[in-house]
């Protein structure tokens, strides 16, 4: 255990972390950045005091069970909570991607897309946050439950999913949403791919039929997608994602050709969802 760098360490991350970052308000009174080490306890479901003898180099060797607290309130990253564990004396713990939860810089790249059609998305296809006009664009994707969530999922069991594209287009889009479903049930099968893949096995047989075909590379998120919408018609945007590889997620961005008729449309969104 180096009990020097792991204090200076847990101060660092506590000194960069914003108040925002984790829900709290910064308060009138807040006169420095950072959260205050209080805050950082309770997100951690630990003392202040206890945190206290480990910032001033006192005090036992932490538990894994307090590393892990410590990672989870400070939102530190994967790598970063491997430091964490090392500095500490401990194996990192084996890596498990939470598809649920969304780092404070993705959240905060989000918010300043308040204009822009935008949605981040899990591994499985499905929507974990969405800007105002993806959804006056899309339809609200966060509001469905059960398997309904994954979008590849909706797409071979709702009708109505399919309406968001040209007919043309179709045959395409299930090719493409089933070679990324294929990707994260290649990395584990045994996990929420696998329930995917199953339950459309026994519900789809359009599915059934490209499954077999064991296509991995048929297109990708930023070639030129066409999209239906009810009051604007079609539009022409491009798809461009931004990976964050650590949560196996991607912010997909939706943009069109200045000056051209979608782009244009694209601007009549928010009236649209108002």
């Amino acid at each position: 255990m180096d009990r020097a760098q792991l204090a200076d360490f847990l101060r660092a991350r506590r000194e960069a972390l914003q108040p925002e970052d984790v829900g709290l308000p910064r308060g009138a009174r807040r006169r420095t950045g950072g959260l205050r080490r209080e805050e950082v306890a309770a997100l951690s479901g630990m003392s202040a005091d206890y945190l206290g003898r480990i910032e001033q180099q006192r005090g036992p060797l932490p538990s894994e069970q307090m590393l892990a607290g410590l990672a989870r309130g400070l939102h530190l990253s994967l790598n970063e909570r491997d430091r964490l564990f090392a500095l500490a004396g401990h194996p990192a713990p084996r890596r498990v991607l939470r598809d649920d939860h969304l780092s404070p810089s993705m959240m905060r790249i989000v918010d300043r897309l308040t204009d822009t059609p935008a949605l981040v998305m899990s591994r499985f296809g499905e929507t974990l946050l969405q800007t105002r006009p993806a959804v006056a664009l899309l339809g609200d994707f966060m509001r469905f439950t059960g398997l309904s969530r994954y979008l590849v999922y909706r797409w071979f069991t709702d009708p109505a999913t399919r309406e968001l594209y040209p007919p043309e287009d179709h045959n395409l889009r299930g090719r493409v949403f089933t070679v990324d479903l294929r990707t994260a049930y290649t990395a584990a099968p045994e996990g929420r791919a696998g329930e995917i893949v199953a339950a459309l096995l026994e519900v789809s047989e359009e599915f059934a039929e490209i499954w077999r075909l064991h296509e991995v590379d048929v297109t990708h998120h930023h070639d030129l997608k066409r999209y239906r919408h009810a009051e604007l018609g079609e539009l022409e945007l491009y798809c461009q994602p931004l990976v964050d590889p650590e949560q196996a997620q991607e912010l997909l961005v939706f943009t069109a050709i200045p000056g051209s008729p979608s782009h244009e449309k694209l601007q009549l969104l928010a009236a649209v969802g108002r």
